[in-house]
């Protein structure tokens, strides 16, 4: 870990310039003090890097001294300081990685491209953390010593155990044999096998993880697309789950599918509308989820959720008929 920290620190110099003790430590996460020693391992390796004194001082590399990190051309550094720039990185708890990662690719670019991309890279932003209507977009958090136990018994091909709070059910601990880590729209999934069955776990709702020593029982390759396609069919099939026909106005397309488990269909409708063929959690969460709607939606099957909404409206116009 000590050798990655030295080259994200001459990386961190070469790229930004004289930086003082404390910006270091920030950048890399360490202490000023381990910082220091680092000056001291690198000049006795003989990495040009000296101190400046004073009010403006801090440490600095020679003029001319660059690492030699190659293999990369333009475009494919550009799409990977681009993917880096979103907060999808976080997820797995590979955001420290990632930064580090990036200050190779910045470094290995010749001097020509590595302004160019830059340059490029304050053109791009990939998912802000609000919408056009300033709703804030929410990314489920999991501590990071959770993720790292499930991301190393996932590549380890450990069995993981995991204190798992299920819906409506108390934490409890289960262990289980990791398949892979999925994310979908800042939401991140454990797929595993448990006794051979298959389980698919929310990370937002493991409270804590053990990576044990034990092989898990797993297939040897895996195609996690096609393991996920088919784990979302068997979802959507079970349950009591509500499936709709719905007439949307384009401007609350979002507000539906935030509210809805999954969208089967989709496409134009009359007046300008979009028709989408949507399922919700249950019949109570389909009337919730659509009452917010107002008249920008209309439900045009089932009848009975029609009839749901329709009562719902009838009593609600009943209450401000009367003077209060």
């Amino acid at each position: 870990m000590r050798a990655d920290r030295l080259v994200s620190l001459v990386l961190l110099l070469r790229q930004r310039g004289r930086l003082t003790a404390e910006t270091l430590a920030h950048e890399l996460e360490v202490s000023t003090r381990t910082v220091l020693r680092d000056i001291e391992a690198l000049s006795a390796a003989g990495v040009p890097v000296y101190a400046e004194r004073g009010r403006h001082g801090g440490f600095a590399l020679l003029p001319g001294f660059r690492t030699e990190l190659t293999g990369l051309n333009h475009d494919e550094a550009l799409a990977l300081l681009t993917a880096g720039s979103g907060r999808g990185e976080q997820v797995f708890g590979l955001g420290s990685a990632l930064a580090s990662a990036m200050r190779k690719v910045v470094d290995a670019l010749p001097e020509s491209h590595r302004t160019t991309a830059n340059d490029a890279t304050q053109r791009f932003l990939v998912d802000p953390e609000t919408d056009l209507l300033s709703r804030r977009l929410v990314t489920e958090e999991v501590p990071d010593a959770t993720m790292i136990a499930v991301r190393r018994a996932v590549l380890a091909g450990h069995k993981l155990r995991i204190h798992y709070a299920a819906v409506d059910q108390a934490p409890r601990w289960r262990t289980v044999d990791p398949v892979g880590l999925v994310t979908v729209r800042d939401k991140a999934y454990l797929l595993a096998l448990r006794s051979g069955a298959d389980r698919t776990y929310r990370l937002s709702r493991v409270m804590a993880a053990e990576e044990l020593d034990e092989p898990a029982q797993r297939p040897a390759q895996v195609d996690l697309d096609r393991v996920w396609q088919e784990r979302s069919a068997q979802f959507l099939a079970g349950g009591d789950h509500v499936t709709a026909l719905i007439a949307v106005d384009p401007a609350r397309h979002e507000d539906l599918l935030d509210t809805a488990l999954a969208v089967r269909a989709e496409g134009p409708d009359a007046d300008g509308l979009l028709r989408l063929e949507v399922t919700f959690q249950d019949a109570r969460h389909a009337e919730w989820a659509l009452w917010q709607l107002g008249t920008d939606a209309e439900v045009l099957a089932p009848q009975s959720l029609r009839a749901a909404l329709r009562d719902r409206a009838v009593a609600m116009a009943d209450t401000y008929l009367a003077p209060p």
